[in-house]
């Protein structure tokens, strides 16, 4: 597990604001995405790269890239921009085939792949984005997944193609997908009911739009004190009782399946 498909929270941060970038970087995120897409507007997209690639040199860990899709006339420029050491992933929207994928490898072949499942043709290649060669993580760009399905509302309506996905990321190899942004700025609770979901659906980290939002993001995705407490007295079971073929613990029987999910969140926990 490396630093990517490690991580809990991946906060954006508009490409075209390097005064920014620094702040991002220790607002606490465990990765943080440099926009060039939606966050910068067409007129800017030139200055954004100027400004990233003027930073980058000094940056002081590695940044992920949202470039444009693969269909923009800025695709090019923005994956020549990520071939720079200090890019350590690629996030690409409207991710639908392995082609895009591939020229983005191609460029910069250092860099792990973050296709955004976007649309209903992105979840129907999920299984193969996921296998494509450099891909570390499925993210749900939820927001344009909507528009794209002509669904209103968040929540229950997407619960199925939230299951889908982290059922195409386990089939296709990949780490668990990361899900998409929680637009209510101010709303604490809306958060921590958004990151409880997505880790209950299965997946393993969340898009952040703003900063605030980070820190509730990190503790969704850590195993509770409850958790630990119980995955130690599994694990404090399993070594008392080394030689024994069947176990117990609160009442339940411990088997390999039990004792490797203890193993798992002991794991998370540190």
């Amino acid at each position: 597990m490396n630093a990517i498909t490690a991580a809990r929270s991946f906060l954006f941060v508009p490409g075209d604001r390097p005064e920014r970038f620094g702040k991002a970087l220790a607002a606490g995120a465990d990765q943080v995405i440099l926009d060039l897409e939606d966050a910068v507007a067409l007129a800017r997209k030139d200055a954004a790269r100027d400004a990233i690639a003027a930073w980058l040199p000094q940056a002081e860990r590695p940044v992920l890239l949202r470039v444009n899709a693969a269909d923009s006339p800025h695709f090019m420029a923005d994956l020549a921009l990520c071939a720079q050491a200090n890019v350590c992933g690629i996030v690409l929207p409207k991710a639908e085939a392995p082609e895009a994928l591939a020229e983005a490898r191609r460029a910069a072949p250092h860099a792990a792949l973050l296709p955004l499942i976007e649309s209903a043709r992105g979840l129907r290649a999920a299984e193969a984005l996921a296998a494509a060669p450099g891909v570390a993580r499925l993210v749900f760009g939820s927001v344009d997944f909507q528009l794209d399905l002509g669904i209103p509302e968040e929540g229950a309506p997407l619960a199925m193609f939230r299951s889908a996905l982290v059922y195409a990321s386990r089939l296709g190899g990949a780490a668990a997908p990361v899900d998409g942004v929680t637009v209510a700025l101010d709303d604490a609770a809306q958060l921590e009911a958004d990151t409880a979901r997505a880790r209950a659906f299965g997946f393993g980290a969340k898009l952040c739009i703003h900063p605030r939002q980070v820190a509730a993001v990190n503790a969704g995705f850590a195993p509770g004190e409850r958790e630990i407490a119980w995955a130690r007295r599994i694990m404090a079971a399993v070594e008392a009782g080394a030689d024994s073929a069947a176990l117990a613990v609160d009442g339940e029987l411990v088997d390999r399946p039990v004792i490797l999910k203890a193993q798992a969140i002991l794991e998370r926990a540190a």
